[in-house]
């Protein structure tokens, strides 16, 4: 039996995560159901992108993803399920699947179109988990749904190279439970242009001229513990899942807050990265 996993931006207070759970074990009371993620800002799909591309790969190949972001139906919203590097992701048609992955095309698009038969009000309950367990049972996409090649795209959210490669001008994707600071600059763009130059990075009023591998490498432990700089030190770090980061050395958001708050950024605030 496949997992499927569930991601959605529905939280926890409510009762709609539970019933899509109840309604897949009453399809399928075998499931394997993996929770990625219920705490998604409303409506988010960058946000939940971000988050599914780094979860999906660690889980077996034909694995079964519903996402449950913006995902009522509508003439410019449709339903998709769609099988990519061998996994099976449903949602909407709403530019989420082309924020998840650049390495791979997907191998196979359908539009869900099984609507007239089911009643529905709450599509990720009804029409998703209806879809998900017919993959679930080895059906095929295309007994659910018809065959399209393209599905949308949203625009804008990659970084710009400036003419003479002397610049990356990029944006915050996503800021995470410590209230660190996710670009859409990737060490991959960073190397490639940067060709070990020396640089300096912008966001607002804070600048970094190091990037560091991990965040704990910000801070000389060769210095007495009582004179170092180290809780609330400002960094740059290629996190791991290869973005390039801004963050606060063990930040608490509760507390002394996080990088989103000390340096003044959100979601989609550009960041900069100058070459010499």
């Amino acid at each position: 039996m496949p997992i499927i996993t569930l991601t959605t931006d529905f939280g926890i207070k409510d009762h709609f995560v539970s019933a899509v759970k109840g309604a897949i074990y009453s399809e399928l009371p075998d499931a394997k159901i993996v929770d990625i993620s219920h705490e998604i800002s409303p409506f988010h799909i960058t946000e939940a992108a971000y988050i599914i591309q780094n979860a999906y790969k660690s889980f077996p190949k034909g694995s079964i993803h519903i996402v449950g972001i913006d995902s009522e139906l509508n003439p410019e919203n449709k339903h998709i399920a769609v099988k990519l590097d061998d996994h099976y992701f449903i949602c909407a048609n709403n530019g989420l699947i082309c924020l998840i992955t650049s390495e791979f095309n997907p191998e196979k698009i359908v539009e869900i179109n099984i609507h007239d038969a089911i009643v529905s009000n709450f599509p990720v309950m009804d029409v998703f988990v209806t879809v998900a367990c017919h993959i679930a049972r080895g059906g095929t996409l295309e007994v659910i749904g018809k065959t399209i090649s393209e599905i949308k795209t949203i625009k804008g959210i990659t970084p710009i190279v400036n003419v003479g490669n002397k610049q990356i001008v990029g944006s915050i994707i996503y800021i995470d439970n410590y209230g660190n600071l996710v670009t859409n600059i990737t060490r991959k763009l960073f190397e490639e242009i940067g060709k070990g130059r020396d640089f300096k990075i912008t966001a607002r009023t804070a600048v970094f001229e190091n990037v560091y591998e991990r965040y704990s490498d910000a801070i000389n432990f060769n210095i007495e513990k009582s004179k170092r700089e180290e809780d609330g030190k400002k960094l740059a770090v290629f996190n791991s899942s290869g973005y390039l980061e801004l963050a606060i050395y063990k930040s608490n958001p509760k507390t002394v807050g996080g990088a989103s708050s000390l340096f003044g950024l959100h979601y989609r605030d550009t960041v900069t990265i100058s070459f010499e």
